[in-house]
């Protein structure tokens, strides 16, 4: 169980979190969504310890940090890294000193080749396989679908599925709306840094309809395509 109470953040004067209050319970998948800037990013931010704010975050995971895992949008890379050293790494810091790397690289990647020159899908695939060897009870997913071929999003919808079976308590951000009705037992819908509503999955075919429409709305006739 993962509890926000009150959390709020602000960039200088720019309010971009304001008074979240939600709560996330193990072996459940949630899927936040919302425009760019709404405050996705910041949110998964704070809950990971990489940002201070205001209000709390409690957790049975006591320092929640030190058993989440978290696939950012653009993951960061060393220089002169190979993946099979970003993966050593990365099951060092959670005290994983031998991880089975060869018969756990589902995505076949080629290990020995330095990091930096993976392509945007392969960088998000490594990180993706790193922190799952470190066999965290939280992991936060930001855009993990976003530059990932089509086979490599189906093998991570089952991922996500299996970290569920295990109790496992998953945050997931994405675009693509038919990823998260696969796999979500709650949609969270945030704009402008507040929380305004909170969707099962009875009602996931309404939330996609509601948002294509406002969606369109007339917008695309501005254009004026020919």
């Amino acid at each position: 169980m993962i509890t926000l109470k009150k959390l709020g953040k602000y960039y200088g004067a720019n309010e971009v979190l304001k008074d979240i209050n939600l709560e996330f319970e193990s072996g459940r998948v949630y899927g936040i969504v919302g425009e760019n800037g709404s405050g996705k990013t910041t949110l998964f931010r704070c809950i990971a310890g990489l940002e201070k704010h205001s209000g709390e975050i409690t957790s049975i995971n006591n320092p929640l940090k030190d058993s989440l895992g978290f696939l950012e949008t653009i993951p960061f890379f060393f220089s002169r890294m190979t993946g099979r050293e970003y993966i050593q790494l990365i099951s060092v810091a959670r005290g994983h000193s031998n991880p089975n790397i060869e018969e756990q690289n589902i995505f076949n990647l080629p290990l020995d080749q330095y990091a930096e020159t993976y392509s945007t899908g392969m960088k998000k695939k490594l990180a993706l396989t790193a922190i799952l060897m470190q066999e965290n009870a939280v992991y936060i997913f930001d855009e993990p679908f976003n530059g990932v071929d089509i086979q490599s999003n189906l093998l991570i919808n089952e991922i996500i599925k299996r970290l569920k079976s295990l109790g496992k308590t998953i945050l997931i951000s994405s675009h693509i709306f038919s990823t998260l009705s696969d796999t979500c037992d709650r949609i969270i819908v945030i704009k402008a840094g507040s929380i305004v509503n909170q969707i099962d999955p009875q009602d996931f075919s309404k939330l996609e309809e509601q948002m294509r429409r406002e969606s369109d709305s007339g917008i695309i006739s501005k254009l004026n395509l020919r």
